[in-house]
């Protein structure tokens, strides 16, 4: 190694891969602990509403924007809206997935932050789902905004009142957004690339599609938001320590030190006398 060049640095994540079979296993627990804990919190419509009008209320003190106005842009064509709704029921899952299947086989130590962070934060929405159901704004009459899903598909909800797959009432805080912004922050982090903050394009169509669609209110996504800021203050991302030794740079032996002759007077001949040289 030439003696001014920089140790290299040891691979981006160098941590055991945890078993495969486990992984799986728990990964599908926690997915049945959120569609059970979301049905947990069914069969409170009354407050839902109730709630719902508080909400709109607040948006309107803290001067939020209108949620129509994004839905307006929507309705400009029947493809457009037709693609946010499909956004909205095809992309949610799956691109969550993708990205604890990549960090698993290429960053694990990562995989295990994010799926923490995924769990904490999916976690705590089902207790606040419980606490506070809501229902979305395209539920409540007083918002002007439609159900766009229903009226040009494709839906992934059925009439609540039969809707046995699905909570409709919990809306705060978004899901589909904070999911998609750790699914932007953890691979940010994880990657090294000069293009990876385009990744941050994912939250952003999702806000624009949960708000679109009028199946969240913009204190949803507010809420997420900070909740995730939380989660992640709470549980960081472990530095890597496991670096390969380096010791100092290699220099070869080259014996003793020459030191050059100094001229140390000059002679009576005006020649200069060598202090040092062999005589």
């Amino acid at each position: 190694m030439n003696a001014r060049s920089e140790p290299a640095e040891a691979g981006p994540d160098a941590t055991a891969r945890p078993p495969l079979v486990r992984e799986l296993l728990l990964v599908a627990g926690l997915f049945l602990v959120y569609k059970f804990g979301r049905r947990l919190a069914t069969g409170h419509t009354a407050e839902a509403f109730r709630n719902a009008h508080h909400v709109w209320d607040w948006e309107r003190v803290l001067r939020l924007p209108d949620e129509g106005a994004v839905q307006s842009v929507l309705l400009h064509g029947d493809t457009l809206v037709h693609v946010a709704n499909t956004y909205y029921a095809a992309v949610h899952f799956p691109a969550t997935l993708a990205f604890l299947v990549w960090l698993y086989l290429r960053r694990p130590a990562h995989y295990l932050w994010a799926r923490r962070v995924l769990a904490a934060v999916t976690g705590a929405a089902l207790v606040l789902h419980l606490l506070f159901p809501l229902a979305p704004p395209r539920m409540l009459g007083a918002t002007g905004l439609v159900d766009t899903a229903r009226l040009f598909g494709p839906s992934v909800y059925g009439p609540p009142r039969t809707d046995t797959l699905s909570n409709q009432f919990a809306a705060m805080p978004s899901l589909h957004f904070g999911w998609a912004l750790m699914v932007a922050i953890g691979l940010i982090v994880a990657t090294r690339t000069r293009w990876r903050w385009l990744w941050l394009l994912h939250p952003l169509v999702t806000l624009l599609v949960v708000v679109g669609t009028a199946n969240h209110y913009w204190l949803d996504v507010i809420v997420a938001t900070a909740l995730l800021g939380l989660v992640l203050a709470v549980l960081r991302l472990p530095r890597h320590r496991h670096r390969p030794h380096l010791g100092p740079p290699h220099r070869p032996h080259l014996g003793p030190p020459h030191r050059r002759p100094e001229v140390r007077r000059r002679s009576s001949a005006g020649r200069p006398e060598l202090v040092g040289a062999a005589r």
